[in-house]
């Protein structure tokens, strides 16, 4: 295979930006069992004191990520992020105002791989959320397996990520005088095993949990099409009735995440490696449907909701397909 190497004549910039997805990556992929080692290795030289200490915190601290984490605006902020945004390029795009004096649960479509744009756009303020939405506090939901990694947990919380259980999504909707938006990847890690560039499929046609939380809390919804999430990797291909897509799912229903098998370009060299290809990500922040308070919703009550959200979305991605390079003849699909 011909190896296609970066020339020697990159602009400065554009090589920062590639150390930021770099690092980005990394933390992504490898960092939580970096820190999980590092722990247990502690213990066994004369720095134990450090992970005596820190489990001793740990356990004070355990429920922190289903009680509203603990964000740090100031690492939101950092240069680093601006420079992750102008890799790609990422663009958060509103469409309606969102008030400050209510809560809103916000889904995300699609996955994607990496959720490059749900972390961009919702961790950090690098595309300028608080702007855009003033008086808006985000929480990007993830899965509560990684809050029980040591270290690892304190560095996404101070992201403003939270854990994805149920209890943690209640409590950021229970905060009085509004200002909290919940996002959530609705199609979660099986979802990323159909993130193949140039298909549009989101998990949802079964997703009712959200739907329920927001009826339960009045909070209202908020639809979001990420347009280029799925460009930024190809994907082995892994069709459903596959020895390799049955292997994942199992995987993925054993484990709680799911392992599609990826690649890209390198630091170096376009040819392969786990850098995401440069593609411009938009994400498009849909209209507020409105929910009425009812703390014990009826199965017509979800799924007259569920519906009007599915409509919601699939005109949301209608609308500003071609605006981001999709051809008129790509739909959403529905799973």
């Amino acid at each position: 295979m011909k190896i296609d190497f970066a020339p020697g004549n990159v602009p400065v910039d554009r090589r920062i930006q590639t150390a930021a997805v770099l690092q980005w990556v990394f933390s992504f992929l490898a960092l939580a069992p970096c820190c999980a080692v590092l722990f247990v290795y502690l213990f066994f030289t004369r720095f134990w004191l450090i992970s005596a200490l820190y489990a001793t915190w740990w356990y004070i601290d355990w429920d922190t990520p289903s009680q509203g984490g603990r964000k740090v605006p100031l690492l939101c902020r950092m240069p680093v992020w601006e420079y992750l945004r102008d890799y790609f390029p990422i663009k958060l795009v509103k469409t309606a105002d969102l008030d400050p004096r209510l809560n809103y649960v916000l889904g995300f479509h699609p996955h994607g791989i990496l959720v490059a744009g749900a972390f961009t756009n919702f961790c950090t303020e690098a595309t300028g959320f608080s702007k855009l939405f003033p008086g808006l506090k985000s929480n990007l939901l993830m899965l509560p397996l990684w809050f029980r990694v040591p270290f690892f947990r304190d560095y996404i919380m101070y992201a403003g990520l939270v854990s994805s259980d149920k209890e943690s999504a209640k409590y950021l909707l229970r905060r009085k005088g509004g200002g909290s938006a919940v996002i959530i990847a609705v199609g979660g890690a099986p979802e990323a095993l159909d993130a193949h560039p140039g298909e549009h499929t989101v998990h949802l046609a079964n997703k009712k949990g959200f739907i329920k939380l927001a009826l339960e809390h009045g909070a209202h919804l908020v639809p979001i099409y990420s347009f280029g999430e799925n460009e930024l990797f190809d994907q082995v291909e892994n069709p459903r009735g596959t020895w390799l897509r049955y292997i994942q799912e199992r995987l993925q229903a054993i484990m709680g995440v799911s392992l599609p098998l990826f690649h890209a370009r390198g630091v170096f060299q376009y040819s392969f490696g786990l850098i995401p290809y440069r593609k411009p990500i938009n994400t498009v922040v849909g209209r507020p449907i409105k929910v009425e308070k009812n703390e014990k919703p009826t199965e017509e009550d979800l799924n007259t909701l569920h519906q009007l959200y599915m409509d919601e979305l699939n005109l949301l991605f209608e609308e500003h397909k071609e605006n981001y390079g999709v051809p008129e003849d790509s739909h959403l699909v529905f799973l």
